[in-house]
């Protein structure tokens, strides 16, 4: 089936999150939307789901000028979508799921299990996705429940099948399962729109790809496009996409971390028994797919999480049952994961954000008053030195766009002196150019002989910064591997294997 949009123009308020779109997706090709996290990518395809109604332009499919109501419409022209939360019922079976909202019924309008199972079958079997119908889809892996998702499109005769930002939760063999998916179902004829911002994939996997920026189409490319040349295209600007270290000289263990053990909230061991040492002048990167324990464990070694058992030491400061603010005190920088909800006061003014955490005293503070004029001061220093992108420091935090808000709070933590920075998921959200930049300030802090702790899913991230990797799986450390090891390597022990 052949998708087509003219001129999708989508606005919220004054934002107009697309502006005048036109996109064609040929019959049983793999057309790859790249774009910044924010140039409107999943609110075009939103568009074409029926969850949102465009005001401006029209879809065709096959030539016919569609006008889709809401996803019920979609899915019944051919339309399946794959969000990036997966919209599964954990406590069902796989056929369960997959005939859920248009079961197949046997007597007495009975529910026809059977003919559910079938039908899970057939299509796993005529695709290679080794799925049994009757498995819980909370026992099965992330990859799994995603193939799930996929065959519950199929299952509604899906003739274009949108993936929104597909791998964001898979291991790295488990992507590579997905694109071979991708391009077994794209043979079969289906249409399949993968939206990304990982140059890595669209290289591997994509027939063409369409960039938008800001809302805006801003050119096709080819998947043999070099990464630099996609990135450009993506920021706008040239981006140097290598981040450039020389060897480590470490010092002595600046954090050391011994047989710790958190509790979640469902009263499970989140983080088990996890041991390492970070010294003076290295970078030590946690990675793993997301909800391993990697958010408990940032949240434990920065006060906000207390600690069932283990030790947390700072250099030679026993920090495991400190405050939040004795954390700070002690010289902790954080970055946390979600810069919205633990890193940012919406509502504060970059200003004040540069000042929340050390408000109580210099160069922020004198005895009971905030000192207004070093405030503005040093604002306007930060301002400039991050190359954070503003009317002034005034300006709300809410009013920024991601990267720059991020570069906000990576002002604010990176700019005291530290003893230890640690950085969660340190450019989620982030366009390249503000990654680059990210980037670049870990290492300086790295090369002026603090220790690092940088928690990223993004195995690329992972790979250009850090000096050694411990992997993250079901709470614990499955192993510390130095920076060169291989991504088949990093990916088994993500999925449990030890190193």
């Amino acid at each position: 089936m052949k998708l087509e949009l003219r001129g999708i123009t989508k606005r919220f308020g004054a934002l107009v999150a697309n502006d005048h779109i036109d996109l064609v997706v040929k019959s049983g090709e793999i057309h790859s939307l790249l774009g910044e996290n924010g140039a409107g990518k999943s609110t075009l395809m939103n568009v074409l789901y029926g969850l949102y109604s465009a005001d401006e332009g029209e879809i065709l499919l096959d030539d016919v000028v569609q006008n889709f109501k809401g996803p019920g419409d979609a899915m019944a022209a051919g339309i399946g979508m794959v969000h990036q939360h997966f919209m599964l019922i954990p406590v069902f079976t796989v056929a369960e799921n997959v005939v859920l909202g248009h079961e197949p019924t046997g007597a007495l309008d009975t529910l026809d299990l059977e003919a559910a199972r079938k039908l899970v079958r057939e299509i796993s079997d005529r695709f290679g996705f080794d799925i049994d119908p009757d498995a819980l889809v909370e026992d099965l892996p992330v990859g799994a429940q995603q193939r799930v998702e996929i065959i519950k499109a199929l299952a509604r005769d899906a003739k274009v099948l949108v993936l929104d930002e597909p791998t964001a939760v898979l291991t790295p063999q488990e992507t590579d399962e997905l694109m071979a998916i991708m391009k077994g179902l794209a043979k079969a004829g289906t249409s399949i729109v993968f939206i990304t911002h990982k140059l890595r994939e669209v290289q591997a996997v994509a027939d063409r790809i369409t960039v938008i920026r800001l809302g805006a189409v801003v050119g096709d490319a080819k998947p043999t496009d070099s990464a630099s040349t996609l990135a450009t295209m993506m920021v706008g600007r040239a981006v140097d996409l290598d981040v450039k270290k020389h060897s480590p000289k470490k010092g002595d263990a600046g954090l050391t971390v011994t047989n710790l053990t958190v509790v979640g909230d469902r009263h499970n061991k989140v983080v088990d028994d996890v041991s390492f040492t970070v010294h003076a002048g290295e970078v030590l990167a946690i990675a793993g797919v997301q909800g391993n324990g990697q958010t408990e464990l940032a949240e434990a070694l920065v006060g906000l999480r207390d600690v069932t058992g283990g030790k947390i030491v700072l250099g030679k400061l026993d920090i495991t049952d400190s405050t939040v603010r004795e954390v700070i005190d002690a010289g902790v920088g954080y970055i946390p994961e979600d810069r919205s909800k633990d890193g940012l006061v919406g509502d504060f003014t970059i200003a004040e954000n540069f000042m929340v955490n050390r408000s109580y005293g210099p160069p922020f503070a004198k005895g009971l008053s905030i000192d207004f004029v070093n405030r503005a001061r040093i604002a306007d220093e930060l301002i400039t030195e991050y190359d954070v992108r503003t009317p002034s420091q005034t300006t709300l935090a809410k009013q920024l766009s991601g990267g720059n808000q991020q570069k906000v709070v990576v002002a604010r933590e990176l700019s005291r002196d530290l003893n230890l920075l640690i950085a969660s998921q340190p450019t989620r959200g982030v366009d390249v150019g503000s990654i680059e930049f990210i980037h670049e300030r870990i290492i300086a802090t790295r090369d002026a002989g603090k220790p690092v702790v940088i928690i990223s899913t993004e195995l690329d991230e992972v790979s250009a910064l850090a000096d050694r990797i411990a992997v993250m799986y079901r709470g614990k450390i499955v192993g510390i591997v130095d920076a060169t090891t291989s991504r088949e390597t990093l990916g088994r022990m993500m999925a449990g294997a030890t190193a």
